[in-house]
């Protein structure tokens, strides 16, 4: 086995002999893809093109996302949530560690009854923030808008995709809101906590 970054063994379609390929690569095409890094447009990219693969291989088998993350940048972060709402798969979306920031906003973003969180994972909301740079005072008043209208969008998408009243939404984000599994299945965030019971597993809801 080759040793350095974690590969198995897979034989490609239409070939005789195994190759190694490494693991993500493996679950992918599983219809596994993972988000475990911190966000940024290059992060959110790979995700997004294994969904849209994924998309154009077979549109009738469900996409399991999961996620690691403590967030990002928050176009980033949207632009992988709008891909779940895009591709014609209903994506499940699993928290097996953090999910905060821009990280909560993808998990909220699975099929609805198909957002998961492991037990002791954690969720955390909070509104979008920006270090305004040095600049003139008319740029700074600019991205403090533009930063106002994603807080909005966000806000919006928080409220209809958990069922809260959207002042409710409003307010919690005023502040980080750290939850564990089964507060943001309450909070509706998540539709799932699953739970190791008896050496199996089972699904509290």
């Amino acid at each position: 086995m080759p040793i350095g970054v974690p590969k198995v063994s897979f034989r490609i379609s239409g070939e005789e002999d195994m190759v190694w390929i490494d693991t993500y690569n493996r679950l992918y095409r599983e219809r596994l893809p993972f988000l475990g890094q911190h966000m940024d447009d290059e992060i959110a990219n790979q995700p997004i093109r294994i969904m849209m693969y994924l998309n154009g291989e077979n549109r009738s088998q469900d996409i399991y996302l999961y996620i690691n993350s403590p967030g990002g940048a928050v176009l980033a972060g949207i632009s992988v949530y709008d891909t779940t709402q895009f591709v014609v798969p209903d994506v499940h979306t699993i928290c097996v560690g953090l999910a905060a920031s821009m990280g909560s906003f993808i998990l909220t973003g699975g099929g609805i009854t198909k957002r998961i969180a492991l037990p002791h994972a954690r969720v955390m909301i909070h509104q979008p923030a920006s270090s305004f740079y040095e600049g003139q005072a008319g740029e700074c008043l600019m991205e403090a808008e533009e930063i106002l209208k994603l807080r909005d969008c966000i806000t919006k998408v928080y409220a209809q995709k958990t069922g809260k009243p959207l002042w409710v939404v409003s307010e919690d984000m005023e502040r980080d809101v750290s939850m564990p599994a089964k507060e943001a299945r309450v909070y509706g965030i998540i539709d799932l906590v699953v739970m190791e019971t008896s050496q199996r597993l089972a699904v509290s809801n």
